[in-house]
């Protein structure tokens, strides 16, 4: 709580500014475009023959379009978090312009995740592919937030999984992790100040250092994948792809 509070408060006026709205929505297009050269498959044919109703691959696609959103916002802010953990410094310009208005998608919109206890065995199954293929000791909340709609999310996997093998997809989460270090140097302001001496010492109040960055650097490292596989997702169930 010490470490969270601290980073908290130095990257508060950064999250305001429109210069970290405007970043965030470049990481969200060059994602998305990414995304549309691995030619993802359409799905909303093949989900309407499985029985589903438009309004029901609505409230998917409200659900894809608030990670589409979310993620890019979340990354910065463990990239900044493992930055500074690691002995380096955000910017030093603390300029920055305020965000007027509102970027969010509309409120409203229900996240139910299915926790594994909760999944029957084939969409555990999925989960666990998951898991194997990308490596990870946890199922993301995009993941259980898609997996309230079994059929369509075993479907999106199964869709999604060969792209992962092709150069683009590499090249892409390559692009993602490079725009936001390049971001973070050179581009966003630092208008909270916030130091990488205070950060680790708030950190070391709460555990080791060493034990606070390996949970930034699980999210640093696979967000820029999760921000890709969204992508997929969203454009595969585009309104006439």
């Amino acid at each position: 709580p010490r470490f969270f509070g601290t980073l908290w408060q130095g990257l508060r006026p950064l999250c305001a500014s429109a210069e970290y709205v405007a970043a965030c929505q470049r990481l969200r297009k060059r994602a998305e475009d990414g995304a549309a050269a691995l030619n993802p498959q359409p799905m909303a044919a093949r989900l309407a023959a499985l029985g589903y109703a438009e309004r029901e691959l609505d409230n998917i696609r409200d659900v894809l379009e608030v990670f589409s959103h979310g993620n890019p916002l979340y990354v910065y802010i463990a990239s900044a978090a493992r930055l500074l953990l690691e002995g380096g410094e955000l910017s030093a310009h603390t300029a920055a312009t305020p965000f007027a208005g509102r970027h969010a998608p509309a409120t409203g919109v229900t996240l139910n995740l299915l926790e594994r206890h909760h999944a029957e065995t084939p969409t555990v199954a999925v989960y666990d592919d998951i898991m194997a293929t990308l490596r990870l000791p946890i199922v993301n909340t995009d993941y259980r937030a898609l997996a309230r709609w079994p059929s369509y999310f075993a479907l999106a996997w199964s869709d999604l999984k060969p792209l992962l093998a092709q150069p683009g997809y590499s090249q892409l989460c390559d692009a993602l992790h490079s725009q936001i270090a390049d971001d973070l140097a050179h581009t966003l302001p630092n208008p909270g100040g916030l130091q990488g001496a205070a950060l680790r010492a708030a950190a070391a109040e709460d555990a080791s250092v060493a034990e606070v960055l390996e949970v930034c650097r699980l999210f640093q490292w696979l967000l820029p994948g999760l921000i890709s596989n969204v992508a997929v997702f969203h454009l595969a169930l585009a309104r006439n792809p």
